[in-house]
């Protein structure tokens, strides 16, 4: 199924090629927004999406992330269920889907993340958020950088009202753009130094599901040598939150400059 999911997602691409690249060119012009973002409706026949979605690990196999920063759901283990999830997974992944979104984006010498290190499986419940912030800017052996989130939507008749949305914000995190995370929608959206964004909180009895990819690149995104730790702030309503949100940061940061390979046990996908 993987090989089928790979053709129908390059067939949705190479149909739209012109328009698709230009629309992720132009997506922050006139905006105080620095990231370029691209949306794909209706990748999938429905008839699979909908699948997808019905073969989603329940809420107890995953694993529960809380803190002041994000409460969310998140699998890895993808060989632990239905390979349908483990074929939609990699199958963005595949070398001929990245040459198509290199030549969309315009970005080169692009890498997929077989770890699915910070990818994944993840659902939002209700009252589940992720605060604005950054991606930490490497994979985790700090050898590429992060270029590229690529995220499939795989709830049906999620509407944007229901929360769970994306948001790109501004450089200072005062302004949003909001994405709406609808049904069978693959969102494109770089990765820099700039590059805010946050899920507001769902606010509807439902699970807004995502499928999760990042690709890396040897190439820095600023043509810069840099690296952070995924750095957290808060909404512009909460001030207190901002002040304790940069504190942490400094303290995450210094302590991954110390400790070059992380702290504790590094959730990834390992294979069979």
């Amino acid at each position: 199924m993987k090989e089928k999911i790979v053709e129908i997602i390059c067939h949705r691409l190479e149909s739209n090629m012109d328009k698709l690249r230009k629309a992720f060119l132009s997506s922050n012009l006139n905006l105080n927004i620095s990231t370029r973002c691209l949306v794909i409706d209706e990748l999938l026949p429905k008839h699979l999406a909908l699948d997808i979605f019905n073969k989603f690990p329940k809420m107890d196999q995953m694993r529960l992330i809380s803190s002041f920063r994000e409460e969310k759901y998140t699998f890895k283990q993808l060989n632990m269920i239905p390979g349908l999830l483990e074929d939609i997974t990699f199958a963005i992944q595949s070398p001929k889907v990245i040459s198509l979104i290199e030549k969309i984006t315009g970005l080169a010498d692009q890498r997929p993340d077989p770890s699915l290190y910070a990818g994944g499986l993840s659902l939002m419940a209700k009252n589940n958020f992720l605060n604005p912030h950054i991606d930490n800017s490497h994979d985790g052996d700090r050898k590429y950088y992060r270029t590229l989130n690529l995220l499939y939507y795989a709830t049906p008749d999620w509407k944007s009202e229901y929360g769970g949305n994306l948001e790109l914000w501004d450089n200072k995190v005062q302004n949003a753009q909001i994405v709406p995370s609808l049904f069978n929608r693959l969102v494109i959206m770089e990765t820099n130094l700039n590059s805010w964004h946050s899920v507001n909180p769902v606010v509807f009895d439902g699970n807004r599901c995502c499928v999760s990819n990042y690709y890396f690149s040897e190439l820095s995104p600023e043509a810069e040598d840099y690296f952070h730790v995924t750095t957290f702030s808060a909404r512009p309503n909460q001030k207190i939150r901002r002040i304790f949100s940069k504190v942490d940061a400094l303290a995450r940061n210094t302590a991954r400059i110390l400790f070059k390979n992380g702290v504790g046990k590094r959730d990834v996908f390992t294979p069979k």
